[in-house]
């Protein structure tokens, strides 16, 4: 990763489960080229580890607060991350 580099950890909160986000969020993350994986947690909301250059990984966050259509998101935690970027671009983890 280059200096400019940014990685979060982020959570998406509201109806995020079963309106596609996931894969749309993949999407999302390709186009930018980011790094990361994102998942479906237990209490309803989507975890996504997102790595790449600043204002990548920005659009991302701007992007994952609106959603895919279908998605109702209420809040968007970011939190700071170490990196994880294995070489295999953006995955769905489950």
């Amino acid at each position: 990763m280059n200096m400019d580099g940014k990685v979060v950890l982020v959570r998406i909160e509201g109806r995020v489960q079963g309106v596609g986000f996931r894969f749309w969020a993949r999407n999302e993350a390709e186009a930018l080229r980011l790094a990361g994986w994102v998942r479906n947690e237990a209490d309803g909301s989507v975890k996504a580890h997102i790595e790449g250059p600043s204002d990548s990984v920005d659009k991302m966050l701007e992007r994952l607060r609106i959603g895919p259509p279908g998605a109702a998101v209420a809040n968007v935690s970011v939190d700071a991350a170490l990196p994880e970027d294995n070489g295999s671009g953006f995955q769905i983890t489950r």
